[in-house]
């Protein structure tokens, strides 16, 4: 969420913030000047609220010397002064409410404005290419999709959890969902044995105020699912509904709000946090695309990094961040690509956005895997998430926001993707990697259920 007083500063920023999000110029501008007059109208009501206030007080105090005065008809027009005063003043109170309502609901509504770093573009296509790890591998045979792997190997069932669920769901059974744990467990070990990362076992289920704060809500409301309780259910569409909850599309959310409404102490940061968690999302808007497989599904596992830092240190530590999620797949010795992100893909909530995208020898096809975005102070505004500074003498400063960071490390789901089709054999079945046999109990190769 933006600042509303850095868009008065530097009308011309937001501008060619949204014009750099590939809003047209006019539509920015039009928009600008809008957020603009509900804030003059805002704090003209408020200063106007203010004057009045002042006025009720003073009044009330000469009624009590007009009346020791005893000069009645003055207390008595005082009187009748206040008397329309506390008329007046919850009138103005309501109208400086509803200004401030809507120009939070304008503001709440306005993507990340981009760092200056982040490359011009409009789609996927105009990404930038950073890096290539690892060579691709070569192969006796024509490599498989990881679908017809693991059905052929009698351990993924699509089919049973279409009659369950629906499409887009999964059931991974013996030695296949052993493997998919190991990469959980191996993730989690390594950001938490290496990099500094603390787990979590997060709520799955958060409320509006939570979503909010992460700007899954407003803009993404048809993108999550809701869960109601019992027969209740408040309107759809609603900015907060205290019977429903959400299932987390990533574990971001909770990770993120543990700092909700929090004053930190500079020494508690930075604050890395990790967790590995069932997420959830609708898919909305991919009707069509990964129909088959586990590339795209409406549940899927991932482990989630979160940092919370001081706001000079957060570009230090998306690169930092970056780092991390790259480690966990070198040592599976997968391929991979490090993109940045343009204008036109990065997401609502990111002032920049690097993408890893792992090899898919099945796919022939670098697909995404994790996703690292630094978010300023887009997310701690929507939060009330600040820490008190402490300047080289010791003595501590106003509490400022925050800077919150978030990426995959990596996800879970699509890293079994990755290790399929990569460690394939010709008879069909599925080398571990190496760094996966000790949670994989000695089974060093995965073969078709007997």
């Amino acid at each position: 969420m933006h600042d509303i007083k850095w868009i008065r500063d530097e009308p011309e920023g937001l501008v060619r913030a949204l014009t750099r999000r590939q809003m047209p110029h006019g539509e920015a501008v039009v928009l600008r000047d809008r957020l603009l007059s509900l804030d003059t109208a805002r704090r003209e009501t408020l200063t106007k609220l203010e004057g009045l206030l002042a006025r009720r007080n003073a009044a009330s105090k000469e009624i009590g010397q007009a009346k020791a005065a005893k000069d009645e008809t003055r207390a008595a027009a005082l009187m009748e002064e206040v008397a329309k005063l506390k008329v007046d003043v919850p009138e103005l109170e309501l109208t400086a409410k509803a200004t401030e309502t809507e120009l939070n609901a304008e503001l709440a509504a306005l993507p990340n404005a981009p760092l200056d770093t982040v490359p011009e573009g409009k789609d996927e296509h105009d990404n930038i290419e950073l890096r290539v790890v690892g060579a691709k591998r070569t192969y006796a045979f024509t490599p498989q999709q990881h679908f017809d792997v693991g059905e052929k190997l009698g351990l993924m069932d699509f089919e049973t959890a279409g009659k369950l669920s629906g499409a887009r769901f999964v059931v991974n059974k013996g030695p296949m969902a052993r493997l998919e744990r190991a990469l959980g467990q191996f993730f989690l070990d390594v950001h938490t044995g290496e990099h500094g990362y603390t787990e979590v076992n997060p709520p799955l289920l958060v409320r509006d105020p939570t979503m909010f704060g992460t700007a899954q809500l407003p803009k993404f409301f048809d993108d999550q699912f809701a869960v109601y309780a019992g027969s209740v259910q408040g309107p759809i569409g609603a900015q907060e509904d205290q019977d429903r909850l959400w299932l987390i599309p990533t574990a971001e959310v909770p990770l993120t709000n543990l700092v909700r409404e929090a004053i930190l102490s500079e020494e508690e940061l930075p604050l890395r946090l990790t967790a590995c968690t069932p997420c959830f999302r609708s898919e909305a808007g991919s009707a069509g695309r990964d129909t088959r497989g586990m590339i795209r599904q409406h549940q899927f596992t991932k482990v989630e990094l979160v940092s919370i830092t001081a706001p000079e240190k957060s570009v230090e530590e998306h690169e930092r961040m970056l780092a991390c999620a790259e480690e966990v797949l070198k040592r599976l010795d997968l391929q991979y690509r490090v993109v940045t992100l343009c204008t036109g893909d990065m997401g609502f909530a990111s002032q920049k956005t690097y993408d890893i995208e792992v090899w898919l020898p099945g796919q022939n096809a670098f697909r995404e895997i994790s996703s690292c975005s630094v978010c300023g102070d887009f997310q701690a505004r929507r939060m009330n998430a600040r820490y008190r500074p402490v300047d080289k003498d010791g003595a501590k400063s106003s509490p400022r926001f925050v800077h919150t960071l978030n990426g995959s490390g990596v996800a879970v789901g699509r890293a079994l993707v990755a290790v399929l089709e990569t460690y394939q054999q010709e008879n069909g079945a599925v080398a571990v990697p190496d760094v996966l046999l000790p949670y994989m109990g000695g089974l060093k190769v995965i073969e078709k259920a007997k």
